[in-house]
Protein backbone atom coordinates (compact mmCIF):
# COMPACT_ATOMS: atom_id res chain seq x y z
CA UNK A 1 0.00 0.00 0.00
CA UNK A 2 2.57 2.20 0.80
CA UNK A 3 4.78 1.21 -2.31
CA UNK A 4 1.27 2.30 -4.40
CA UNK A 5 0.57 5.71 -2.63
CA UNK A 6 4.35 6.60 -2.65
CA UNK A 7 4.08 5.43 -6.80
CA UNK A 8 0.63 7.66 -7.19
CA UNK A 9 2.47 10.63 -5.67
CA UNK A 10 5.62 10.11 -7.91
CA UNK A 11 2.97 9.94 -11.07
CA UNK A 12 1.27 13.29 -10.18
CA UNK A 13 4.70 14.91 -9.63
CA UNK A 14 4.64 15.29 -5.77
CA UNK A 15 7.47 14.40 -3.40
CA UNK A 16 5.95 11.10 -1.56
CA UNK A 17 5.35 11.11 2.14
CA UNK A 18 6.71 8.15 3.97
CA UNK A 19 5.65 6.40 6.82
CA UNK A 20 5.76 9.60 9.97
CA UNK A 21 9.39 8.76 11.04
CA UNK A 22 12.17 11.04 11.38
CA UNK A 23 15.33 11.30 8.83
CA UNK A 24 14.88 10.35 4.42
CA UNK A 25 12.34 8.61 2.99
CA UNK A 26 13.61 5.61 1.29
CA UNK A 27 12.16 4.38 -2.00
CA UNK A 28 11.66 0.20 -1.85
CA UNK A 29 12.28 -1.04 -5.63
CA UNK A 30 8.63 -2.02 -5.28
CA UNK A 31 7.41 1.46 -5.18
CA UNK A 32 9.44 2.52 -8.28
CA UNK A 33 8.66 -0.38 -10.54
CA UNK A 34 4.69 0.86 -9.70
CA UNK A 35 5.73 4.39 -10.52
CA UNK A 36 7.12 3.71 -13.76
CA UNK A 37 3.97 1.35 -14.51
CA UNK A 38 1.68 4.35 -13.79
CA UNK A 39 3.61 6.44 -16.12
CA UNK A 40 3.27 4.03 -19.21
CA UNK A 41 0.17 4.08 -18.25
CA UNK A 42 -0.77 7.78 -17.92
CA UNK A 43 1.25 7.80 -21.66
CA UNK A 44 -1.02 5.06 -22.96
CA UNK A 45 -3.10 6.16 -26.58
CA UNK A 46 -6.11 8.34 -25.87
CA UNK A 47 -9.65 6.48 -27.03
CA UNK A 48 -11.28 9.46 -28.39
CA UNK A 49 -9.27 11.50 -30.67
CA UNK A 50 -9.44 13.08 -33.46
CA UNK A 51 -9.17 10.46 -35.88
CA UNK A 52 -11.85 7.79 -33.91
CA UNK A 53 -14.30 10.95 -32.97
CA UNK A 54 -17.79 11.22 -35.01
CA UNK A 55 -16.74 12.44 -38.46
CA UNK A 56 -20.27 13.84 -38.60
CA UNK A 57 -19.22 16.31 -35.21
CA UNK A 58 -15.64 16.58 -37.04
CA UNK A 59 -17.50 18.48 -40.11
CA UNK A 60 -19.67 20.43 -38.41
CA UNK A 61 -18.29 24.05 -38.61
CA UNK A 62 -20.57 26.94 -37.14
CA UNK A 63 -19.01 30.86 -37.89
CA UNK A 64 -20.03 32.96 -35.75
CA UNK A 65 -18.36 31.36 -33.11
CA UNK A 66 -15.63 30.63 -35.01
CA UNK A 67 -12.25 30.85 -35.11
CA UNK A 68 -11.87 34.82 -35.35
CA UNK A 69 -13.75 34.75 -32.12
CA UNK A 70 -11.36 32.82 -30.51
CA UNK A 71 -8.64 35.25 -31.61
CA UNK A 72 -10.70 38.00 -30.29
CA UNK A 73 -10.92 36.53 -27.04
CA UNK A 74 -6.73 36.10 -27.06
CA UNK A 75 -6.33 40.11 -27.66
CA UNK A 76 -8.90 41.01 -24.94
CA UNK A 77 -6.77 38.63 -22.67
CA UNK A 78 -3.74 40.62 -24.16
CA UNK A 79 -5.95 44.10 -23.60
CA UNK A 80 -6.32 43.19 -19.64
CA UNK A 81 -3.06 42.67 -19.84
CA UNK A 82 -1.43 45.78 -20.88
CA UNK A 83 -0.07 44.61 -23.91
CA UNK A 84 -0.73 47.84 -26.17
CA UNK A 85 -2.20 47.57 -29.26
CA UNK A 86 -3.62 50.26 -31.63
CA UNK A 87 -7.08 50.22 -30.34
CA UNK A 88 -8.07 49.75 -26.84
CA UNK A 89 -11.09 47.34 -26.95
CA UNK A 90 -12.45 44.45 -28.86
CA UNK A 91 -16.03 45.54 -30.25
CA UNK A 92 -17.74 42.43 -31.14
CA UNK A 93 -20.08 42.64 -33.94
CA UNK A 94 -20.04 39.15 -34.64
CA UNK A 95 -23.24 37.53 -32.97
CA UNK A 96 -27.08 38.87 -32.81
CA UNK A 97 -26.80 39.55 -28.62
CA UNK A 98 -28.48 42.57 -28.19
CA UNK A 99 -28.24 43.31 -24.21
CA UNK A 100 -24.65 41.87 -24.53
CA UNK A 101 -23.92 45.20 -26.92
CA UNK A 102 -26.04 47.45 -23.95
CA UNK A 103 -29.97 46.73 -25.30
CA UNK A 104 -31.93 47.78 -21.85
CA UNK A 105 -34.13 44.23 -20.97
CA UNK A 106 -37.77 45.23 -21.48
CA UNK A 107 -39.17 46.18 -18.01
CA UNK A 108 -42.84 44.01 -18.06
CA UNK A 109 -40.93 40.62 -19.09
CA UNK A 110 -38.33 40.68 -16.76
CA UNK A 111 -40.69 41.85 -13.77
CA UNK A 112 -42.99 38.24 -14.94
CA UNK A 113 -39.81 36.13 -14.89
CA UNK A 114 -38.66 37.44 -11.62
CA UNK A 115 -42.21 37.18 -10.44
CA UNK A 116 -42.23 33.39 -11.52
CA UNK A 117 -38.86 33.17 -10.55
CA UNK A 118 -39.14 34.23 -6.38
CA UNK A 119 -43.20 34.11 -5.97
CA UNK A 120 -42.44 35.68 -2.61
CA UNK A 121 -42.65 39.16 -4.38
CA UNK A 122 -46.03 38.30 -5.15
CA UNK A 123 -46.95 40.03 -2.42
CA UNK A 124 -44.70 43.22 -3.18
CA UNK A 125 -46.34 46.11 -4.15
CA UNK A 126 -43.40 47.17 -6.26
CA UNK A 127 -44.60 44.66 -9.03
CA UNK A 128 -47.86 45.66 -11.10
CA UNK A 129 -51.26 43.50 -11.04
CA UNK A 130 -50.64 42.83 -14.78
CA UNK A 131 -47.66 41.58 -14.27
CA UNK A 132 -48.18 39.48 -10.94
CA UNK A 133 -51.68 38.33 -13.08
CA UNK A 134 -49.06 36.56 -15.83
CA UNK A 135 -46.94 35.20 -13.04
CA UNK A 136 -49.79 33.64 -10.99
CA UNK A 137 -51.26 31.96 -14.44
CA UNK A 138 -47.69 30.52 -15.15
CA UNK A 139 -47.34 29.57 -12.16
CA UNK A 140 -50.44 27.50 -11.60
CA UNK A 141 -49.49 25.68 -15.24
CA UNK A 142 -46.07 24.21 -13.19
CA UNK A 143 -45.50 21.46 -10.86
CA UNK A 144 -46.07 22.55 -7.36
CA UNK A 145 -46.02 26.12 -8.99
CA UNK A 146 -42.87 26.42 -9.07
CA UNK A 147 -40.46 26.98 -12.06
CA UNK A 148 -38.13 24.42 -10.91
CA UNK A 149 -40.20 21.22 -11.89
CA UNK A 150 -39.99 20.04 -15.15
CA UNK A 151 -42.72 20.21 -17.39
CA UNK A 152 -44.75 18.62 -20.28
CA UNK A 153 -41.96 17.93 -23.09
CA UNK A 154 -44.11 20.24 -25.27
CA UNK A 155 -43.86 22.97 -22.67
CA UNK A 156 -46.58 24.33 -20.62
CA UNK A 157 -50.23 24.19 -21.48
CA UNK A 158 -51.18 27.76 -21.16
CA UNK A 159 -47.97 28.85 -22.85
CA UNK A 160 -48.68 26.84 -25.74
CA UNK A 161 -52.64 28.34 -25.65
CA UNK A 162 -50.99 31.95 -25.38
CA UNK A 163 -48.67 30.86 -28.10
CA UNK A 164 -51.52 30.36 -30.35
CA UNK A 165 -53.79 33.25 -29.33
CA UNK A 166 -50.62 35.43 -30.61
CA UNK A 167 -50.20 33.36 -33.89
CA UNK A 168 -54.29 34.24 -34.54
CA UNK A 169 -53.66 37.79 -33.83
CA UNK A 170 -50.82 38.27 -35.70
CA UNK A 171 -52.36 36.48 -39.22
CA UNK A 172 -55.57 38.21 -38.88
CA UNK A 173 -57.75 35.34 -37.36
CA UNK A 174 -56.20 32.54 -38.95
CA UNK A 175 -56.78 29.36 -36.67
CA UNK A 176 -53.81 28.14 -34.34
CA UNK A 177 -54.21 24.87 -32.42
CA UNK A 178 -52.01 25.00 -28.81
CA UNK A 179 -51.68 20.83 -29.46
CA UNK A 180 -49.83 22.29 -33.01
CA UNK A 181 -47.31 24.21 -30.92
CA UNK A 182 -44.09 22.90 -29.11
CA UNK A 183 -42.16 25.22 -26.82
CA UNK A 184 -38.38 24.84 -27.54
CA UNK A 185 -34.97 25.80 -26.28
CA UNK A 186 -34.48 28.79 -28.54
CA UNK A 187 -35.23 28.45 -32.37
CA UNK A 188 -32.41 26.14 -32.77
CA UNK A 189 -33.80 23.43 -30.96
CA UNK A 190 -36.97 23.16 -32.62
CA UNK A 191 -34.70 23.39 -36.27
CA UNK A 192 -32.65 20.71 -34.86
CA UNK A 193 -35.59 18.76 -33.66
CA UNK A 194 -37.28 19.18 -37.03
CA UNK A 195 -34.17 18.08 -39.39
CA UNK A 196 -33.28 14.64 -37.16
CA UNK A 197 -36.98 13.50 -37.43
CA UNK A 198 -37.23 14.53 -41.05
CA UNK A 199 -33.25 12.98 -42.22
CA UNK A 200 -33.50 9.11 -43.63
CA UNK A 201 -31.95 7.18 -46.50
CA UNK A 202 -28.36 5.80 -47.87
CA UNK A 203 -26.53 6.65 -51.20
CA UNK A 204 -28.51 8.32 -53.62
CA UNK A 205 -31.73 8.15 -51.31
CA UNK A 206 -30.28 10.29 -48.75
CA UNK A 207 -32.54 13.41 -47.44
CA UNK A 208 -30.85 16.44 -48.96
CA UNK A 209 -32.18 19.64 -47.29
CA UNK A 210 -32.55 23.47 -49.42
CA UNK A 211 -31.02 26.15 -47.72
CA UNK A 212 -30.46 29.67 -48.76
CA UNK A 213 -26.88 30.95 -49.82
CA UNK A 214 -25.50 32.68 -47.70
CA UNK A 215 -27.76 30.94 -44.81
CA UNK A 216 -27.12 30.72 -41.00
CA UNK A 217 -24.76 28.70 -40.19
CA UNK A 218 -26.91 26.75 -37.35
CA UNK A 219 -28.61 25.09 -40.61
CA UNK A 220 -24.96 23.49 -42.30
CA UNK A 221 -24.20 22.71 -38.79
CA UNK A 222 -27.40 20.96 -38.34
CA UNK A 223 -27.15 19.06 -42.37
CA UNK A 224 -23.40 18.06 -40.98
CA UNK A 225 -23.94 16.57 -37.77
CA UNK A 226 -27.14 14.53 -39.57
CA UNK A 227 -25.24 13.54 -41.86
CA UNK A 228 -27.65 14.74 -44.39
CA UNK A 229 -27.29 16.52 -47.79
CA UNK A 230 -27.00 20.32 -48.13
CA UNK A 231 -28.08 21.87 -51.06
CA UNK A 232 -27.73 25.11 -51.48
CA UNK A 233 -29.80 27.67 -53.45
CA UNK A 234 -28.51 31.28 -54.11
CA UNK A 235 -30.20 34.78 -53.01
CA UNK A 236 -30.09 37.25 -55.61
CA UNK A 237 -27.60 39.40 -54.13
CA UNK A 238 -27.92 41.85 -57.39
CA UNK A 239 -32.08 42.26 -56.44
CA UNK A 240 -31.85 42.92 -52.49
CA UNK A 241 -30.81 39.10 -51.86
CA UNK A 242 -34.80 38.24 -53.28
CA UNK A 243 -35.72 34.05 -53.19
CA UNK A 244 -36.16 32.62 -57.37
CA UNK A 245 -38.17 30.06 -57.93
CA UNK A 246 -36.00 29.54 -60.94
CA UNK A 247 -33.09 28.75 -58.74
CA UNK A 248 -34.87 27.08 -56.16
CA UNK A 249 -35.72 24.19 -59.34
CA UNK A 250 -32.38 24.12 -60.66
CA UNK A 251 -30.98 23.58 -57.17
CA UNK A 252 -33.80 20.52 -56.46
CA UNK A 253 -32.99 19.44 -60.27
CA UNK A 254 -29.53 18.92 -59.93
CA UNK A 255 -29.65 17.76 -56.42
CA UNK A 256 -32.14 15.09 -57.52
CA UNK A 257 -29.07 12.99 -59.14
CA UNK A 258 -27.09 12.86 -55.72
CA UNK A 259 -29.59 12.78 -52.71
CA UNK A 260 -33.88 12.87 -52.40
CA UNK A 261 -34.31 16.71 -51.54
CA UNK A 262 -37.41 16.59 -49.12
CA UNK A 263 -37.13 19.70 -47.28
CA UNK A 264 -36.84 23.61 -47.76
CA UNK A 265 -35.75 25.91 -45.64
CA UNK A 266 -36.63 29.34 -45.43
CA UNK A 267 -35.26 32.48 -43.20
CA UNK A 268 -37.52 35.58 -43.37
CA UNK A 269 -36.34 38.28 -42.70
CA UNK A 270 -33.05 37.23 -43.74
CA UNK A 271 -30.25 36.57 -41.85
CA UNK A 272 -27.26 37.53 -42.69
CA UNK A 273 -28.87 38.86 -45.27
CA UNK A 274 -31.73 41.40 -43.92
CA UNK A 275 -34.50 40.86 -47.27
CA UNK A 276 -38.22 40.23 -46.71
CA UNK A 277 -40.08 38.63 -48.68
CA UNK A 278 -42.82 39.61 -50.15
CA UNK A 279 -46.70 38.33 -50.45
CA UNK A 280 -45.93 37.08 -54.29
CA UNK A 281 -42.41 35.61 -53.38
CA UNK A 282 -44.18 33.63 -50.57
CA UNK A 283 -46.99 32.62 -52.31
CA UNK A 284 -44.08 30.97 -55.40
CA UNK A 285 -42.35 29.55 -52.78
CA UNK A 286 -45.22 28.01 -51.13
CA UNK A 287 -46.52 26.25 -54.67
CA UNK A 288 -43.43 25.03 -55.35
CA UNK A 289 -43.15 23.78 -52.15
CA UNK A 290 -46.63 21.59 -52.86
CA UNK A 291 -45.83 21.23 -56.50
CA UNK A 292 -42.58 19.50 -55.78
CA UNK A 293 -43.37 17.79 -52.29
CA UNK A 294 -41.12 19.04 -49.99
CA UNK A 295 -41.38 19.62 -46.03
CA UNK A 296 -41.42 23.62 -46.02
CA UNK A 297 -39.28 24.94 -42.04
CA UNK A 298 -39.71 29.05 -42.01
CA UNK A 299 -37.65 30.28 -39.56
CA UNK A 300 -39.14 33.95 -38.95
CA UNK A 301 -37.49 34.85 -35.43
CA UNK A 302 -37.08 38.51 -36.52
CA UNK A 303 -40.47 38.92 -38.03
CA UNK A 304 -40.77 42.03 -35.35
CA UNK A 305 -37.30 43.31 -36.86
CA UNK A 306 -38.56 44.92 -40.39
CA UNK A 307 -37.83 48.73 -41.14
CA UNK A 308 -37.61 49.51 -44.68
CA UNK A 309 -40.86 51.29 -46.29
CA UNK A 310 -42.91 49.14 -48.11
CA UNK A 311 -41.77 45.93 -46.39
CA UNK A 312 -44.02 43.69 -44.48
CA UNK A 313 -43.81 40.69 -42.79
CA UNK A 314 -45.76 37.98 -43.62
CA UNK A 315 -45.55 35.01 -41.81
CA UNK A 316 -45.72 31.47 -44.57
CA UNK A 317 -48.49 30.32 -42.39
CA UNK A 318 -51.10 33.05 -43.44
CA UNK A 319 -50.15 33.18 -46.54
CA UNK A 320 -50.79 28.90 -47.04
CA UNK A 321 -54.16 29.76 -45.21
CA UNK A 322 -54.94 32.60 -47.66
CA UNK A 323 -54.01 30.44 -50.78
CA UNK A 324 -57.08 27.92 -50.11
CA UNK A 325 -57.61 24.07 -48.71
CA UNK A 326 -55.87 22.86 -51.08
CA UNK A 327 -52.60 23.69 -50.03
CA UNK A 328 -53.54 24.89 -46.16
CA UNK A 329 -54.73 21.16 -45.64
CA UNK A 330 -51.64 19.37 -47.28
CA UNK A 331 -48.20 21.80 -47.50
CA UNK A 332 -46.48 20.51 -44.48
CA UNK A 333 -44.86 23.53 -42.23
CA UNK A 334 -42.92 24.34 -39.31
CA UNK A 335 -42.70 27.52 -38.49
CA UNK A 336 -40.21 28.90 -35.71
CA UNK A 337 -39.87 32.20 -33.80
CA UNK A 338 -37.63 32.91 -30.37
CA UNK A 339 -37.05 35.60 -27.07
CA UNK A 340 -33.93 35.64 -28.78
CA UNK A 341 -34.37 38.53 -31.09
CA UNK A 342 -37.43 41.11 -31.99
CA UNK A 343 -37.29 43.78 -29.77
CA UNK A 344 -36.60 41.42 -26.57
CA UNK A 345 -33.10 40.48 -27.14
CA UNK A 346 -33.73 37.54 -24.58
CA UNK A 347 -30.92 35.33 -25.87
CA UNK A 348 -30.05 33.82 -22.65
CA UNK A 349 -33.44 32.24 -21.55
CA UNK A 350 -33.01 30.33 -24.42
CA UNK A 351 -37.22 30.81 -24.94
CA UNK A 352 -38.77 29.40 -28.72
CA UNK A 353 -41.98 27.85 -29.89
CA UNK A 354 -42.43 25.98 -33.06
CA UNK A 355 -45.40 25.38 -34.70
CA UNK A 356 -46.26 22.36 -37.06
CA UNK A 357 -48.76 21.99 -39.31
CA UNK A 358 -50.21 18.94 -41.22
CA UNK A 359 -47.99 16.38 -39.45
CA UNK A 360 -48.98 12.63 -40.02
CA UNK A 361 -50.45 11.71 -36.60
CA UNK A 362 -48.41 8.69 -36.27
CA UNK A 363 -45.11 11.56 -36.96
CA UNK A 364 -46.23 13.81 -34.11
CA UNK A 365 -46.36 11.03 -31.50
CA UNK A 366 -42.26 10.56 -32.69
CA UNK A 367 -41.99 14.03 -32.55
CA UNK A 368 -43.18 14.20 -29.26
CA UNK A 369 -41.19 11.12 -28.31
CA UNK A 370 -37.48 12.79 -29.73
CA UNK A 371 -39.03 15.74 -27.78
CA UNK A 372 -39.57 14.31 -24.43
CA UNK A 373 -35.81 12.77 -24.34
CA UNK A 374 -34.36 16.06 -23.59
CA UNK A 375 -37.37 16.25 -20.69
CA UNK A 376 -38.29 20.19 -21.90
CA UNK A 377 -37.33 23.88 -22.10
CA UNK A 378 -35.97 25.33 -19.64
CA UNK A 379 -39.11 26.71 -17.86
CA UNK A 380 -37.94 30.16 -17.46
CA UNK A 381 -37.24 30.49 -21.18
CA UNK A 382 -41.24 29.18 -21.53
CA UNK A 383 -42.58 32.02 -18.93
CA UNK A 384 -40.35 34.58 -21.20
CA UNK A 385 -41.80 33.42 -24.19
CA UNK A 386 -45.28 33.53 -22.71
CA UNK A 387 -44.57 37.72 -22.24
CA UNK A 388 -43.46 37.74 -25.70
CA UNK A 389 -46.78 36.63 -27.51
CA UNK A 390 -48.70 37.88 -24.30
CA UNK A 391 -47.68 41.34 -23.67
CA UNK A 392 -49.64 43.97 -22.45
CA UNK A 393 -53.01 45.49 -23.63
CA UNK A 394 -54.44 48.65 -23.91
CA UNK A 395 -55.96 49.54 -20.36
CA UNK A 396 -53.38 47.53 -18.34
CA UNK A 397 -51.21 49.81 -16.37
CA UNK A 398 -47.86 48.59 -17.98
CA UNK A 399 -48.92 48.95 -21.35
CA UNK A 400 -47.61 52.96 -21.70
CA UNK A 401 -44.12 51.55 -20.42
CA UNK A 402 -44.08 48.31 -22.61
CA UNK A 403 -45.00 50.19 -25.44
CA UNK A 404 -42.00 53.04 -25.26
CA UNK A 405 -39.72 50.15 -24.69
CA UNK A 406 -40.44 48.19 -27.51
CA UNK A 407 -41.15 51.22 -29.79
CA UNK A 408 -37.80 52.95 -28.58
CA UNK A 409 -35.54 49.64 -29.31
CA UNK A 410 -37.47 48.94 -33.05
CA UNK A 411 -37.04 52.76 -34.16
CA UNK A 412 -33.36 52.48 -32.70
CA UNK A 413 -32.63 49.25 -35.17
CA UNK A 414 -34.56 51.20 -37.92
CA UNK A 415 -32.10 54.80 -37.33
CA UNK A 416 -29.13 51.85 -36.96
CA UNK A 417 -29.96 49.62 -40.17
CA UNK A 418 -30.32 53.19 -42.58
CA UNK A 419 -26.63 54.38 -40.87
CA UNK A 420 -24.66 51.20 -41.69
CA UNK A 421 -26.08 51.04 -45.59
CA UNK A 422 -25.83 54.58 -45.72
CA UNK A 423 -21.89 54.28 -44.52
CA UNK A 424 -20.67 51.29 -45.81
CA UNK A 425 -22.00 52.80 -50.04
CA UNK A 426 -19.87 55.78 -49.15
CA UNK A 427 -16.57 53.69 -48.64
CA UNK A 428 -14.54 52.63 -52.08
CA UNK A 429 -15.05 48.98 -52.92
CA UNK A 430 -17.68 48.44 -50.61
CA UNK A 431 -21.49 47.57 -51.46
CA UNK A 432 -24.63 47.03 -48.96
CA UNK A 433 -27.73 46.07 -50.16
CA UNK A 434 -31.03 48.31 -48.06
CA UNK A 435 -31.06 46.53 -44.50
CA UNK A 436 -35.04 46.04 -44.95
CA UNK A 437 -35.28 43.86 -41.43
CA UNK A 438 -33.37 41.56 -38.89
CA UNK A 439 -30.28 43.19 -37.51
CA UNK A 440 -27.04 42.51 -40.05
CA UNK A 441 -25.32 44.27 -42.31
CA UNK A 442 -23.73 41.99 -45.03
CA UNK A 443 -21.78 43.89 -47.14
CA UNK A 444 -19.90 42.72 -50.56
CA UNK A 445 -16.14 43.73 -50.36
CA UNK A 446 -13.69 44.28 -52.62
CA UNK A 447 -10.39 42.05 -51.99
CA UNK A 448 -7.93 42.84 -54.83
CA UNK A 449 -5.54 39.80 -56.49
CA UNK A 450 -2.40 40.17 -54.19
CA UNK A 451 -4.59 39.68 -50.66
CA UNK A 452 -5.95 36.93 -51.94
CA UNK A 453 -2.78 35.49 -53.12
CA UNK A 454 -1.58 36.35 -49.47
CA UNK A 455 -4.54 34.56 -47.91
CA UNK A 456 -3.90 31.36 -49.56
CA UNK A 457 -0.47 31.46 -48.68
CA UNK A 458 -2.03 31.61 -44.88
CA UNK A 459 -4.35 28.69 -45.89
CA UNK A 460 -7.54 31.33 -45.14
CA UNK A 461 -10.45 32.09 -47.61
CA UNK A 462 -9.66 35.71 -48.07
CA UNK A 463 -12.36 37.41 -46.42
CA UNK A 464 -11.43 35.25 -43.35
CA UNK A 465 -7.93 37.20 -43.79
CA UNK A 466 -9.42 40.34 -44.20
CA UNK A 467 -11.65 39.90 -41.11
CA UNK A 468 -8.50 38.51 -39.24
CA UNK A 469 -6.48 41.05 -40.05
CA UNK A 470 -9.61 44.02 -39.36
CA UNK A 471 -9.84 42.28 -35.87
CA UNK A 472 -5.77 42.54 -35.12
CA UNK A 473 -5.25 46.00 -36.77
CA UNK A 474 -8.74 47.96 -35.64
CA UNK A 475 -10.53 45.53 -32.88
CA UNK A 476 -13.13 45.15 -34.52
CA UNK A 477 -14.91 41.22 -34.89
CA UNK A 478 -16.88 40.72 -37.41
CA UNK A 479 -17.63 37.84 -39.51
CA UNK A 480 -16.67 36.37 -42.53
CA UNK A 481 -19.02 35.68 -45.53
CA UNK A 482 -17.48 32.18 -46.23
CA UNK A 483 -19.46 31.53 -42.88
CA UNK A 484 -22.19 31.85 -44.37
CA UNK A 485 -21.66 30.97 -48.03
CA UNK A 486 -21.66 32.77 -50.66
CA UNK A 487 -21.35 32.98 -54.63
CA UNK A 488 -18.19 31.95 -56.18
CA UNK A 489 -15.52 34.94 -56.23
CA UNK A 490 -17.73 37.54 -54.34
CA UNK A 491 -16.46 38.40 -50.41
CA UNK A 492 -19.03 39.53 -47.77
CA UNK A 493 -18.63 40.06 -43.93
CA UNK A 494 -21.54 40.32 -41.27
CA UNK A 495 -21.66 42.86 -38.92
CA UNK A 496 -24.75 43.18 -36.61
CA UNK A 497 -25.75 46.58 -36.28
CA UNK A 498 -26.89 46.36 -32.54
CA UNK A 499 -24.08 48.55 -30.56
CA UNK A 500 -25.44 52.13 -29.58
CA UNK A 501 -25.90 54.04 -32.48
CA UNK A 502 -22.43 56.48 -31.34
CA UNK A 503 -20.37 53.23 -30.63
CA UNK A 504 -21.71 52.01 -34.17
CA UNK A 505 -20.74 55.23 -35.59
CA UNK A 506 -16.97 54.50 -34.46
CA UNK A 507 -17.28 50.86 -35.66
CA UNK A 508 -18.13 51.86 -38.88
CA UNK A 509 -15.25 54.64 -39.02
CA UNK A 510 -13.06 51.82 -38.53
CA UNK A 511 -14.01 49.91 -40.71
CA UNK A 512 -13.89 52.42 -43.39
CA UNK A 513 -10.23 53.69 -42.75
CA UNK A 514 -8.90 50.01 -42.28
CA UNK A 515 -10.38 48.97 -46.11
CA UNK A 516 -8.89 51.73 -47.41
CA UNK A 517 -5.64 51.04 -45.90
CA UNK A 518 -6.29 47.59 -46.92
CA UNK A 519 -6.78 48.56 -50.55
CA UNK A 520 -3.69 50.47 -50.71
CA UNK A 521 -1.79 48.01 -49.17
CA UNK A 522 -2.25 45.18 -51.66
CA UNK A 523 -3.19 47.76 -54.82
Amino acid sequence: DMALRCAASLAAGRQPRGPRREGTVRWSSAAKASAVKINEKASREKILTLESMNPQVKAVEYAVRGPIVLKAGEIEKELRKGIKKPFTEVIKANIGDAHAMGQRPITFLRQVVALCTYPNLLDSPSFPEDAKKRARRILQGCGGNSLGSYTASQGINCIREDVASYIERRDGGVPADPDNIYLTTGASDGISAILKILISGGGKSRTGVMIPIPQYPLYSAAISELGAIQVNYYLDEENCWALNVNELRRALNEAKAYCNPKVLCIINPGNPTGQVQNRKCIEDVIHFAWEEKLFLLADEVYQDNVYSEGCQFHSFKKILYEMGPEYYNNVELASFHSTSKGYMGECGYRGGYMEVINLHPEIKGQLVKLLSVRLCPPVSGQAAMDIVVNPPVPGEESYAQFIKEKESVLNNLAKKAKLTEDMFNKIPGVHCNPLQGAMYAFPRIFIPPKAIEEAKAHKMAPDMFYCMKLLEEAGICVVPGSGFGQREGTYHFRMTILPPVEKLKIVLEKVKDFHIKFLEKYA
